[in-house]
């Protein structure tokens, strides 16, 4: 029977858990390859609760239950998920197993799929139960696909060879490379679960998962510099077969646990922080040597090498163009009245689509007015969609994924009649110093990115305020907008990446942002290149960002008196460079407004 509502998936998900002798059950938005965007097939957590974001995770025991989310998606939450059926707990403040141990019955046995969760936090939710004498339990079969009656198939499409002119380093010399890594660590094999990994590694990609152009599919990368990918069969194409080669062998998905099984004896690397907790499983129920290391594919695809790096400002140029028309047509259209969030968001993929090169979005076109632009990952729906307000603040936050790089650019305009209030210029100026602080900062090599990070809060914090989020992720090619294991962050929480050493050829966002609850909010965002920095008589290596998002940022905004001459300075050079960029692709009206938007401060 298909469930439709809730209430009756969480009563019929209660029923499977005690017909199998469990006391709870822990839901993540999580694939086997610990994504952070996954398939339709794995959107469980959403099919159950109805939250839409992309990070969250639901404990379920007998008598209750409880959503957890960062500070992303607190006002997300309340809005998509039933609080009479689920508390709503805010992490790092709260953990799911310190939740679970506070509630759970004693001796309750907790189910959990091994193949959506990592092995730390399986090992800190073990202690934590342990410690009120319950357990933690895998299960065979997650309970949801039970009760899920409609539940979609995994993707068949077939992957896709990414050619040499876009990726610039064949896949031979890349596994190569792992195999030299794992020579010098005297270890036999590595495992590569992350799918953007095994994506970068054989130079394929895939549409197997909306917004990330990946092919599902797991590899064993071995210190002879030979492969094994485990994929669907009928994903495999003569062309796939031919790019790989003999060295690369191809097995059935299905093949994947047997192969770990066969690897007893062998000193196997793995990382915790990619791989679920079934690898180890399998891998150390075989007599396996676990070696846990960060994935080698993980840092050699955060430097993107030459011929990315030009991709990557092919790929800007041409999508800043089509935002150029966007925000012309918004600043003609919108204070019309008749425009809403939806209308708006795909007025902006139409233009996008234009270029004939679009592949796909990198995610979900963020398009907030008013006191939606409030919560920081919102996802216009149906059901939220509201009317862009002539007098209002609009934010729109999105990127596209063609075959030389992905794009995420994020503007927050005035829609008039009348003007911003000194709040809106206020706030959006000091978010505009954190910005330009970010993209002029030069530093040693060595720094890593949570010593950046104040630079981006410090006007905010002069005027009392903060944002919720990291200011800067990683971005791949034509690969996940969200890349590690560079970050920009505040280094608490144990997050990851921001202790990791910014190096030349990284790609980063510089998106420092205010949110106004029940009000408005403000981001501006472009993504930055490191790159060495020349400095006559510097004692050392020294670096910088290059800026590769192209864009007019809105003037009506800006409170000039907030800027010193250096950051006015910036500005002007700035736009002087988006004039360059942008105006060779524009003609009429749009070409005309770009120059006014463009015009010095």
């Amino acid at each position: 029977m298909l469930m439709n509502t809730h209430d009756a998936r969480l009563d019929a998900l209660r029923k499977e858990l005690k017909a199998r002798g469990l006391d709870g059950f822990v839901v993540p938005i999580s694939d086997e390859h610990m994504s952070e965007y996954v398939g339709a097939y794995a959107q469980r957590l959403a099919w159950l609760t109805g939250f839409g974001g992309s990070a969250g995770t639901a404990a379920v025991l007998a008598d209750k239950a409880a959503m957890f989310v960062d500070g992303r998606y607190t006002l997300q939450v309340r809005e998509q998920v039933d609080g009479r059926l689920y508390e709503y707990q805010s992490v790092p403040a709260s953990t799911v197993a310190a939740w679970l141990a506070d509630h759970a019955p004693p001796g309750a046995r907790i189910g959990f799929d091994p193949w959506l969760h990592g092995k730390p936090w399986v090992d800190a939710a073990n202690r934590a139960l342990r410690a009120k004498g319950a357990a933690l339990e895998p299960v065979e079969g997650n309970p949801i696909d039970v009760i899920w009656a409609d539940r979609p198939a995994p993707s068949l499409a077939p992957a896709e060879v990414h050619g040499l002119e876009h990726a610039g380093k064949s896949s031979e010399a890349k596994r190569s490379e792992v195999a030299e890594w794992l020579t010098a660590r005297g270890l036999d094999a590595a495992v590569v679960s992350a799918l953007d990994g095994v994506a970068w590694l054989l130079n394929l990609r895939g549409s197997d998962v909306e917004r990330t152009p990946v092919a599902l599919s797991f590899v064993l990368a071995h210190a002879d510099g030979t492969a094994e990918l485990f994929i669907a069969e009928e994903k495999v194409t003569s062309g796939l077969r031919a790019h790989l080669g003999n060295a690369v062998t191809i097995r059935p998905r299905e093949d994947f646990v047997p192969a770990l099984k066969a690897l007893a004896g062998r000193k196997v690397a793995v990382d915790p922080e990619r791989s679920v907790q079934a690898v180890f499983a399998a891998l150390e129920g075989a007599g396996a040597e676990v070696v846990e290391l960060t994935d080698p594919t993980v840092l050699a695809k955060a430097v993107k090498n030459p011929v990315e790096q030009a991709g990557h400002r092919a790929a800007q140029a041409r999508d800043g163009a089509a935002i150029a028309r966007f925000l012309h047509w918004l600043a003609v259209e919108a204070p019309k009245g008749g425009e809403t969030e939806l209308s708006a968001a795909a007025r902006l993929l139409a233009l996008r689509e234009e270029t004939g090169l679009l592949r796909d979005l990198s995610f979900d076109t963020i398009s907030a007015a008013g006191p939606n632009a409030a919560s920081p990952h919102y996802r216009v729906s149906e059901e939220s969609n509201r009317r862009i307000e002539p007098g209002s603040i609009y934010l729109v936050d999105s990127g596209g994924q063609y075959l030389d790089g992905t794009t995420d650019i994020t503007r927050t305009v005035w829609i008039g009649p009348g003007a911003p209030t000194a709040e809106h210029k206020d706030r959006f100026t000091r978010v505009l110093k954190g910005h330009i602080a970010l993209a002029t900062a030069v530093f040693p090599r060595g720094t890593v990115g949570s010593q950046l990070d104040t630079l981006a809060r410090h006007a905010l914090w002069q005027a009392g305020v903060d944002y919720a989020h990291g200011t800067g992720h990683g971005v791949g090619s034509f690969l996940s907008v969200h890349e590690g294991p560079q970050r920009i962050a505040k280094a608490q929480g144990g997050q990851a990446g921001t202790g990791q050493e910014l190096l030349p050829g990284m790609i980063l966002s510089n998106e420092p942002g205010y949110y106004k609850a029940g009000d408005f909010g403000i981001r501006t965002e472009n993504l930055i290149l490191v790159e060495p920095r020349a400095i006559p008589g510097a004692e050392g290596d020294y670096l910088g960002f290059e800026t590769l998002t192209f864009a007019p940022i809105d003037r009506s905004l800006v409170d000039c008196t907030l800027l010193t001459r250096d950051e006015v300075a910036w500005w002007n050079a700035y736009h002087a460079k988006v004039a360059d960029v942008l105006l060779p692709q524009l003609e009429g009206e749009v070409r005309a407004w770009v120059e006014a938007a463009c015009a010095p401060l």
